[in-house]
C-alpha cells in the first residue's frame, strides 16, 4: 500500500528551523546575560576590594599624619629643652668665668708682675699693670700663650717705662714698666676638657716660682 503525504512538509521543516534558530538565539542571549551578570558581579567585587584597600590606605595615612605631628611636636619640645639646657650651661659658664679668669691670671703671672686693671668684654679681656722689667712681661706672655688652659691669643698692646715713687710722699722713685695687653678667654670644647683643666694647669705655679 502506498502512502502519500499531502501535508506541506516543507513549511513544517521551515517552521522547525525557525524555532530552532530562535531557541538558539534565546539560549545565546541567556548565556550572554549570565556571563555579563557574572562579569558584573566580579567587577563589583573587585571594585569593593579596591575601595576597601583605598580606605585602609587612607586610614593608615591619617594615622601616620597624626604620628608625624606628634613627632614634630616632640622634636619642638626637644629643641626647646636643648635651648634651655644651653642657656643654663651658658649662664653657669658665665658665672664661673670671672673666677676662672682671676685664678688663671694668678697662676700664669710671674713674680714682679702686677695687675692694676682688668676689663672683660665678651670673651676679650684687657689687662693693664706694672712689671719690674720687660723680661717679666715677656714671661707673662709666654705663660699665657703656652701654659694657660683658659686663656689664649695674648697680644701686647703697649709697654712703657714709668717712674714710680718708692713710698708715698717720697722723692725717691723707681723705674718700672707699665704694660697693656689683650687676651682671649678660651671656651672648653667639651666637659672633659674642663675636668682636665685643673690637672693641666696645676704645674704652672711651680714654673712661675
Amino acid at each position: 500500500m502506498i502512502l502519500i503525504n499531502l501535508l506541506p512538509h516543507r513549511e513544517a521543516k521551515r517552521r522547525q528551523r525557525k524555532q530552532a534558530f530562535f531557541v538558539g538565539v534565546g539560549l545565546s542571549v541567556a548565556a550572554g546575560l549570565v556571563i555579563a551578570g557574572v562579569w558584573y558581579m566580579l567587577l563589583q567585587q573587585l571594585m569593593a576590594n579596591q575601595q576597601a584597600r583605598n580606605q585602609f590606605l587612607t586610614d593608615e595615612i591619617a594615622r601616620l599624619d597624626l604620628q608625624i605631628k606628634d613627632i614634630a611636636s616632640l622634636r619642638a619640645e626637644i629643641d626647646a629643652l636643648k635651648a634651655r639646657q644651653k642657656a643654663v650651661e651658658d649662664l653657669q659658664t658665665d658665672r664661673n668665668t670671672p673666677v676662672r679668669l682671676l685664678d688663671e691670671l694668678v697662676k700664669q703671672s710671674p713674680e714682679g708682675v702686677y695687675f692694676t686693671s682688668i676689663r672683660q668684654s665678651g670673651q676679650q679681656v684687657q689687662l693693664t699693670g706694672i712689671a719690674q722689667s720687660n723680661e717679666r712681661v715677656s714671661e707673662l706672655l709666654r705663660n699665657l700663650l703656652y701654659n694657660s688652659t683658659w686663656l689664649e691669643q695674648p697680644d701686647l698692646v703697649e709697654i712703657r717705662s714709668v717712674n714710680v715713687p718708692v713710698a708715698l710722699g717720697s722723692r725717691e722713685s723707681r723705674r718700672l714698666f707699665e704694660y697693656q695687653l689683650r687676651v682671649r678667654i678660651k671656651q672648653p670644647a667639651a666637659p672633659a676638657a674642663a675636668a682636665a683643666a685643673p690637672g693641666a694647669s696645676a704645674p704652672a705655679p711651680a714654673k712661675a716660682s
